[in-house]
């Protein structure tokens, strides 16, 4: 079935019959369908237009979410990047200073170690000079020993026939 449009209602011409419908009144309906569907026409038109509106205003705001989206997902991205790369530098700055801790750590460590073995050789030297010293008093106590009883106490022996009664040298001990 086929639409009529205004158009074939306007040009519609009916047969004259005997006992038909007033034509007055016909013509006066015919024309109040004609006004009535001109008006749904052009509401129709209307709707159609602002549906298209509406569609590009729909079609705009996708394309400006979507818009939004990616770049919501770009900062996004960003932001996780920028704190991986900070996370990764704060580890990178911990370990360097680990690293320079246990280095400086390593290096007292090592002077200390070198003071105590500087310290042990001291005492070593002391201890020696110690024993080297009383080995020597040890010999010349017993060489005053055996000198007899002619030797004074400054450890000179008194002269015997003519001879020098200059002082012998005599050592002198730190009892420290």
């Amino acid at each position: 079935m086929q639409k009529i449009s205004i158009v074939d209602i306007q040009h519609k011409t009916f047969k004259k019959a005997l006992q038909g419908y007033d034509r007055a009144e016909v013509d006066s309906f015919l024309d109040e369908v004609i006004e009535s569907l001109e008006d749904e026409a052009h509401a129709r038109a209307a709707l159609e237009a602002e549906l298209a509106d509406l569609r590009d205003r729909v079609s705009h705001f996708k394309a400006m979410e979507e818009s939004l989206h990616n770049t919501l997902l770009l900062a996004q991205r960003t932001a996780d990047e920028t704190k991986a790369s900070a996370h990764k530098e704060a580890d990178i700055i911990k370990a360097e200073a680990r690293i320079a801790v246990e280095r400086e750590i390593g290096s007292y460590s090592d002077r200390a170690e070198e003071a105590r073995r500087q310290m042990q050789r001291t005492i070593e030297t002391t201890e020696k000079a110690k024993s080297e010293l009383r080995s020597l008093l040890m010999t010349h106590l017993a060489l005053l020993e055996r000198s007899g009883p002619g030797v004074s106490a400054t450890g000179a022996s008194a002269p015997e026939n003519g001879a020098s009664t200059e002082p012998h040298a005599v050592l002198a001990v730190d009892p420290a």
